[in-house]
């Protein structure tokens, strides 16, 4: 597959949680990026150990609301990865090359319903750049969203305050499903467990919600077959499976 390079430019980097990296990035050229809310970006870059100076690449999904004058990725690491190495190593004013955007697992235009938006790990980042949109449909009063996020600990939860935030409106849920965890430690909206064991509290509806499934390929396996066990056709369960890097 060939793709266009488009060279950018780290303008902003911080730890979003202890271990993921959140680097924000600007065209060189100065044009704006345009892609939807759910979209990736595949990174480019030559490894220490890639012969004759390939170009390998990995693909991260955009944690921004579209609009600005750059976008951002979150990177979780790897050990002993080479986009771990090649991310991590970035410095602000340091150059990179970017492709995209690419993918399909956006918000839709569709009749006013439940959207269930699933994610584990920085596979919740597609629902923050969503936001905007997901608050402008609530102006509908038969839309609604449930979000459950799936973690290890509660210091992992991505984006926890805007989410949190969103949460603040009657027919936006939020619940941050933890599996390193007693019951009596969590919080308000923390609840032990995985995201999928928490799918009978939300009492799905085949005929009326729409699932979105991102993150883990395990969980989304698992979830996927329950959803069609109980009934729901597949155009009504969106898949985006973060795969792990092979390096």
């Amino acid at each position: 597959m060939s793709f266009k390079h488009c060279p950018v430019r780290v303008v902003a980097r911080e730890m979003i949680t202890p271990s993921v990296l959140r680097i924000r990035f600007e065209r060189e050229d100065g044009a704006p990026l345009a892609y939807q809310a759910g979209q990736f970006v595949n990174v480019h870059f030559v490894a220490a150990d890639t012969p004759d100076g390939e170009l390998i690449h990995r693909s991260y999904s955009i944690t921004d609301p579209p609009g600005g004058a750059g976008f951002s990725i979150a990177v979780a690491p790897v050990p002993g990865g080479r986009a771990t190495a090649h991310l991590f190593g970035l410095a602000v004013g340091d150059s990179t090359r970017v492709s995209g955007p690419y993918g399909r697992f956006v918000l839709r235009d569709e009749p006013p319903s439940r959207l269930i938006l699933v994610g584990t790990g920085t596979g919740i980042t597609p629902y923050h750049a969503m936001l905007p949109e997901l608050r402008a449909r609530l102006a509908d009063p038969a839309f609604s969203v449930e979000m459950l996020l799936g973690v290890r600990e509660a210091s992992e939860v991505l984006f926890g305050d805007a989410f949190r935030a969103a949460a603040a409106h009657e027919r936006f849920g939020f619940r941050a499903c933890l599996s390193r965890i007693a019951p009596e430690d969590c919080r308000a909206d923390e609840v032990p467990g995985y995201v999928q064991a928490h799918f009978d509290v939300l009492a799905l509806d085949p005929e009326k919600d729409i699932v979105y499934l991102c993150g883990n390929p395990e969980m989304i396996d698992q979830a996927f077959e329950r959803l069609k066990a109980q009934g729901f056709p597949m155009p009504s369960v969106r898949r985006e499976k973060y795969l792990p890097a092979r390096s």
